[in-house]
């Protein structure tokens, strides 16, 4: 029997997210994806799923209970076992923006254009795409896969600099305001989500009135507003976008950046292109490869 995990109590908004759903941009429907794939890779593996298998994404408390088997779980890479009708507790985040919950075999929601994380905005993957209620359960898969430990390293360290490449609009923005962005201190706005991170700090100037071509956008552009407000695009961004681009945070940074909670210090540096593609190289040997 597969069993269930079933939602006892929620203090803040949960969804099911996996590795997302690639591919889908021309149908209008982001990437999606867990906001700090890292996390997400530490409690799958710890308990022998595939690093993207579908998992909760929490930004709170938790109260989680386990039907029909017992199971593994690891919440952010610390695994145990949970007895068949055991209720358990996760607490908030602590050091992170969100934590990740996995239980063997991973959740078994219906694939939806290629994944089972949940799009809110259009009410599309997860648990009836929606975030999830006290009462809701959640189907398991079979589980049989080998644990791994996975050491995060400093791939989450929250004070450690974002490496972004420069541009694609370089034209719109004068030196000064490129030098105001990568010698800037920002902090994270408590307005932020899984749309977009927007950064509290110096104002960056382009001069460009909101005519710019609309065009399609990806995951960790900053995008400067017509005020002069920076936001960094999150997994659920919108598909195309009109305002100017001063760089691109590197993929390899997303979850460092995005692990940051509100009021979270956060300052750039400027990389190349074959550093980002290195970074990459390096990130997907840690964490994305594994024996799955």
């Amino acid at each position: 029997m597969a069993g269930w995990l079933e939602i006892a109590g929620v203090g803040s908004p949960v969804t099911v997210q996996d590795a997302g759903r690639p591919g889908q941009m021309h149908h209008g429907v982001p990437p999606g994806g867990a906001l700090v794939p890292e996390l997400l890779a530490l409690a799958n593996r710890a308990v022998g799923n595939a690093w993207g298998a579908a998992a909760l994404e929490a930004f709170g408390r938790l109260e989680l209970r386990v039907r029909g088997r017992a199971a593994r779980v690891s919440v952010d890479g610390r695994a145990f076992t949970v007895a068949d009708g055991e209720t358990f507790t996760v607490p908030a985040p602590e050091a992170a923006s969100v934590r990740y919950i996995a239980v063997e075999g991973g959740l078994a929601v219906p694939e939806v254009l290629g994944g089972r994380g949940t799009l809110v905005v259009a009410r599309l993957g997860g648990h009836e795409g929606r975030a999830l209620r006290p009462g809701d359960a959640l189907p398991l898969g079979e589980g049989g896969g080998t644990p791994e430990t996975v050491a995060p390293g400093d791939a989450l360290d929250v004070e450690v600099p974002i490496r972004v490449t420069l541009g694609p609009d370089a034209e719109r923005f004068d030196p000064a305001t490129v030098s105001a962005l990568l010698t800037g201190a920002f902090t994270v706005s408590p307005a932020s989500d899984r749309v977009g991170m927007r950064l509290k700090g110096p104002t960056l100037t382009h001069g460009d009135e909101g005519a710019g071509t609309s065009r399609p956008m990806v995951r960790g552009a900053i995008q400067v507003t017509l005020s002069g407000e920076p936001i960094v695009l999150g997994p659920d961004h919108p598909t195309t976008g009109g305002y100017p681009l001063i760089a691109a945070v590197i993929r390899a940074d997303w979850g460092r950046l995005c692990a940051r909670r509100p009021g979270g210090p956060v300052r750039f540096v400027a990389v190349s292109l074959d550093e980002a593609r290195e970074a990459w190289r390096r990130h997907v040997e840690r964490f994305l490869s594994s024996s799955h």
